[in-house]
């Protein structure tokens, strides 16, 4: 077998990571062992309209609007043949995914939908008024993530490019390296390095980019403006916004994955259930009696 350098291997498992948990703007997503999907939360769209859903292997929720809160949000999900689902708000055709193909990865932003084909290109339909759908050029990409008005693409040499909206400058990431998992909030970005150290740019008016002093991180989410990291040992740390309490997470334990929303926070516990803080005027946070949750798994 010709040798992989541990760089290559975590770059290469983090393309075909499957996301297992999503947490929109209000409302919560989950996939369970049998490929059938769950969901909670504001269902204003029919953003919930999952349960004919079956053979999803990732999950993706898109947000609302930071400013405006109108409410409007759709879910992703990708299927074990590299179609995908979509249901929800389509004002703006990022539900437009029917004829897509080959797909490995998805993300949602605020109204677009990004999809990672397998040859590293990248595919986007939705709201381009910023830029955050150029992203025809790119290659080697091995993960994608979406913020309101910026797009993320975490290239196979551990390098980031990105795309859309760089008032607050969260998309100056092209000094980025060694770089394994990226996410995007309203209007920063943060990415996990081999490490298990974080980075971070964009706006910093709460203190979502504070992560300086983070370790042995495994996993992160971006929420809308706050930032989530699942440490090896499965407790879990956040900073940012917290005025709903999403970012109290510290008694949380036995945590593989992490998903922030606008205002709340999902964890999948190890035994398959979910918990998670925040607001729950939606109902969004009534994960309690899930169970089966697929663990993130890779192939």
């Amino acid at each position: 077998m010709d040798y992989i350098s541990p760089k290559e291997s975590a770059l290469r498992v983090n393309r075909w990571a499957k996301n297992t948990i999503a947490a929109g703007s209000r409302h919560s997503v989950g996939l369970k062992f049998d490929g059938t999907v769950m969901a909670v939360g504001d269902h204003k769209h029919g953003q919930c309209n999952v349960s004919d859903w079956c053979n999803i292997v990732a999950v993706a929720a898109g947000n609302v609007h930071m400013a405006t809160n109108t409410g409007n949000a759709h879910t992703i999900g990708l299927k074990s043949d590299g179609t995908v689902e979509a249901v929800g708000w389509n004002k703006h055709g990022q539900c437009d995914v029917s004829d897509w193909s080959d797909i490995v990865a998805v993300a949602t932003g605020w109204r677009r939908t990004i999809g990672l084909k397998s040859d590293g290109s990248v595919i986007a339909v939705g709201r381009n008024n910023d830029g955050e759908c150029n992203v025809s050029g790119w290659h080697d990409i091995v993960a994608v993530a979406a913020g309101d008005w910026h797009t993320i693409g975490l290239k196979s040499d551990g390098t980031v490019t990105a795309a859309g909206n760089n008032r607050y400058r969260q998309c100056n990431v092209n000094d980025w390296c060694n770089i394994e998992a990226v996410d995007a909030g309203y209007l920063h970005s943060v990415g996990l390095k081999l490490d298990g150290t974080m980075v971070a740019v964009g706006q910093n008016k709460v203190g979502q980019c504070d992560l300086s002093s983070w370790r042995s991180i495994v996993a992160i989410a971006a929420g809308s403006k706050h930032t989530v990291g699942l440490k090896s040992d499965g407790t879990v740390m956040a900073v940012g916004w917290n005025e709903y309490g999403q970012c109290n997470v510290s008694d949380w334990c036995d945590i593989v994955a992490v998903a922030a929303g606008l205002t709340h926070t999902i964890g999948l516990k190890a035994d398959g259930t979910v918990v998670s803080v925040g607001s729950n005027e939606y109902g969004q946070c009534d994960v309690k009696g899930w169970c089966g949750i697929q663990k993130q798994h890779y192939d």
